[in-house]
């Protein structure tokens, strides 16, 4: 009898001890770029994916791994990964990123994102271009901005792409992790937001002539009207200027241009450019 008791006894501690254990189960830590923490089930890795489950559903989710920093399995395991290298991600203890050699007192242009917010399409094209008119401007001004020297355009451009970040991607990087990739302790980091509308204008021209009869009494007259139309495009520019020193945000300015006209963002840059505390009116 006693023996049945004992039996019945360790029977529910470890009944009560399994079902703890699975109540409580220990879930995946997803740690995006961005700091944002996803709690889930992870099912599936690959070099370019991470599919998860959220607890308590089974809709699989996926997650391009270009967008993950870290992750804590249940197990105790960690994994970084390298945004050098979005497609060999690196085990724990291995550095999150390829750092260059730091050049002090050197700034760094990174690309403009030129981006349509009705469309909510980039254009590769315009961020190049603008990313390198920034560029000329620091060089064209570079007595302004002792001590500090400009990278050159191209070192900066390769370095990027060697660790995956372009015109793209380049608002969900860490700027610590852009310092490092990139080798500068400041960076400047301008983005381009835009709409575009269109107007049309209507113009009336009469032109005319009169003819007098002979006998000087009779009028004739011809009348011509002539109609012209033009249409006007208006370029309305949202300008965010931020400027970066050792990982700390030192200015940071929005400005909307006073003329809706094609290449109004650039007069704005320079205007932001020389209000920045780097600049030093001589």
């Amino acid at each position: 009898m006693k023996n049945s008791k004992l039996f019945f006894i360790v029977f529910l501690l470890l009944a009560t001890f399994f079902g703890f254990a699975q109540g409580g189960k220990k879930l995946d830590k997803i740690i995006k770029r961005d700091y944002q923490i996803i709690e889930c089930t992870i099912s599936k890795m690959s070099d370019k994916t991470v599919e998860y489950s959220l607890p308590g559903e089974t809709i699989q989710i996926s997650l391009d791994v270009s967008q993950i920093a870290k992750i804590d399995f249940a197990s105790g395991r960690s994994q970084i990964f390298d945004v050098s290298q979005t497609n060999n991600p690196s085990s724990s203890g291995s550095p999150a990123i390829a750092a260059s050699e730091m050049k002090t007192n050197t700034i760094a242009v990174l690309p403009v994102p030129y981006l349509n917010s009705d469309t909510q399409e980039s254009s590769e094209e315009m961020a190049k271009f603008a990313q390198n008119d920034l560029y000329n401007k620091l060089l064209d001004k570079s007595s302004n901005i002792l001590p500090l020297t400009v990278q050159d355009l191209r070192t900066t451009n390769s370095l990027l792409h060697s660790a995956g970040i372009d015109y793209k991607n380049i608002d969900e990087t860490p700027i610590e992790d852009l310092e490092k990739v990139l080798g500068v302790d400041n960076i400047v980091a301008v983005k381009v937001s835009y709409t575009i509308n269109s107007g049309t204008t209507a113009t009336t021209y009469n032109s005319g002539n009169a003819k007098v009869s002979n006998d000087n009494k009779k009028v004739k007259t011809n009348d011509v009207s002539t109609t012209t139309s033009s249409t006007q495009v208006y370029y309305y520019y949202t300008i965010y200027f931020d400027m970066y020193k050792d990982g700390s945000k030192i200015y940071s300015h929005t400005r909307k241009p006073f003329l809706a006209v094609k290449d109004g963002w650039m007069d704005s840059v320079t205007y932001l450019l020389k209000r920045s505390p780097i600049y030093v009116k001589k």
